[in-house]
């Protein structure tokens, strides 16, 4: 592939600052205002948004959750009439939601799901049985929360009031089960005020260790905050350092924790077959329930392990003396989709795209792509945010990328410049890689040097992903008017 010559600055390009409220050009919406679906969005981004914010500080004073509680309370605490799975990690959080949730539609429960990020749509966030809230409905929470808020919580975040909007949609439309993903960590985490029935632990790995620890031991202490007195717990098997402190924790306060493998029997094998191809099928025995040698609907080995806490977690939720018949976890679990995980969004060339975001997760990608989908080479067009472990992203993109092309998502403050990380990259690998300001020129450029059987793969980051898919349907959609003109 020909490379194009960059010029790198030395000084960054600095995100444009939001406009501040003492501006006498910017009036920030009230909430009595909220009468669209746009207004609502306008909104909610108009408050402060942790999730981009380029520096946090991780402690009570920022994530307050005597905060939401007053929120909460000033709503009528709606999560307390929803029943809730509550779901923590690092990796693999969205993959068992997915998962327990189609399960659950299929046997005719009516599921609720609370996951973040978004991809494309701020609704993808608040769903039921699959979907999306709808924008009217969107609109009329979104303007009984902020409502309430301003009143109540005037400096309760965006995280916050879509955390309540949430549990207050679910409630009103009386979900048999919610599923709901922390958003950062789990013990000042907004969501750690409902009251699970079970709590699941996916594998605790290394990310956003400038708040939550640099050592495993700190990060698996704040996940285990979401555990409760008398509420059970489940994990996938983990660090023999992460497991001695979710023991511990679990003793601690009150509560049982089994782990996949151990307390749970579980056993997984890698196979090929004419109608699914390559896959991993898993065993898996409860004390209720016997599960065995059902296909994991996603690829990739690690996701044995989460399709196993999925299983596992059925039993709890069902209650105890119902079961969910193997026939239905099967169909369940061959529906199950998770938009942003290897996810064929193009197909000539061919581009997949995956929000793996942390060393864990692109690691795993970087493998399960090359089990599951052959290619003569892979691009990868890379870009991430500034607070993750950069340098072992790079060493893990490094591991299935023939060629790698670096971005950055646009109107992301947090995300790293492409010509640090391409400079980062060349002295830890000392190969040559390329550089696009835009994800838009990425795209176009890796289109330009991938033959017929190459792949091009666009990861590290899941607002990178976002905006991938957004800028594809809108081609997509030119070329369907250009050839129904033609």
């Amino acid at each position: 592939m020909a490379e194009r010559k960059k010029t790198t600055s030395a000084r960054r390009t600095r995100a444009p600052r939001r406009a501040s409220s003492k501006s006498p050009r910017f009036t920030p919406l009230k909430a009595s205002k909220i009468t669209t679906f746009n207004t609502a969005v306008r909104y909610l981004l108009e408050q402060t948004d942790l999730e981009r914010a380029r520096a946090v500080k991780y402690d009570q004073d920022t994530f307050k959750l005597d905060r939401m509680a007053k929120l909460l309370e000033s709503l009528g605490n709606p999560e307390h009439s929803v029943r809730t799975a509550h779901v923590a990690g690092t990796v693999g959080k969205g993959s068992t939601v997915a998962m327990i949730s189609s399960i659950l539609q299929h046997a005719d429960f009516t599921v609720g799901t609370y996951t973040s990020p978004h991809l494309t749509d701020i609704r993808e966030r608040i769903a039921i049985n699959g979907h999306m809230i709808e924008k009217s409905a969107f609109t009329a929470t979104a303007a009984q929360i902020c409502k309430t808020a301003e009143k109540q919580t005037p400096d309760a975040t965006y995280f916050e009031l879509l955390t309540a909007m949430g549990l207050q949609y679910f409630a009103e439309q009386a979900v048999d089960i919610a599923v709901v993903e922390t958003g950062l960590g789990g013990r000042l985490d907004a969501t750690n005020l409902t009251r699970p029935d079970i709590t699941l632990l996916t594998l605790i790995d290394y990310d956003h260790m400038h708040l939550l620890g640099n050592d495993l031991e700190s990060i698996a202490a704040e996940k285990a905050g979401i555990m409760k007195p008398g509420v059970p717990v489940i994990s996938v098997p983990q660090d023999p350092a992460v497991e001695a402190v979710l023991r511990a924790k679990a003793e601690e306060i009150g509560t049982t924790i089994r782990f996949i493998g151990k307390e749970i029997e579980f056993s997984s094998r890698f196979c090929v077959s004419d109608d699914l191809g390559p896959h991993t099928r898993i065993c898996l025995i409860t004390g209720r329930s016997q599960y065995m040698h059902l296909p994991v609907p996603l690829p990739g080995a690690h996701q044995a392990n989460n399709c196993a806490l999925a299983l596992a977690a059925i039993d709890a939720i069902a209650g105890e003396t119902e079961t969910v018949d193997e026939s239905i976890v099967y169909r369940g679990l061959a529906d199950t989709t998770i938009p942003g995980r290897m996810e064929r969004v193009w197909q000539k060339p061919a581009i997949l795209a995956d929000g793996a975001h942390n060393p864990a997760s692109l690691e795993c990608l970087m493998r399960t792509v090359g089990a599951h989908i052959p290619n003569d080479s892979m691009i990868c067009i890379f870009g991430c945010c500034q607070d993750k472990d950069i340098d072992g992203l790079l060493d893990k993109v490094a591991l299935g990328g023939d060629k790698i092309i670096f971005t950055k998502a646009s109107n992301q403050p947090r995300a790293a410049e492409p010509e640090e990380l391409a400079k980062r990259f060349a002295e830890r690998h000392n190969r040559v890689c390329q550089v696009e300001s835009q994800l838009s020129a990425a795209l176009e450029t890796a289109a330009q040097a991938a033959s017929r059987d190459d792949l091009i793969c666009i990861t590290g980051s899941f607002y990178l992903v976002g905006e991938a898919k957004r800028h594809l349907e809108q081609l997509a959609a030119q070329r369907d008017m250009e050839m129904a003109s033609a």
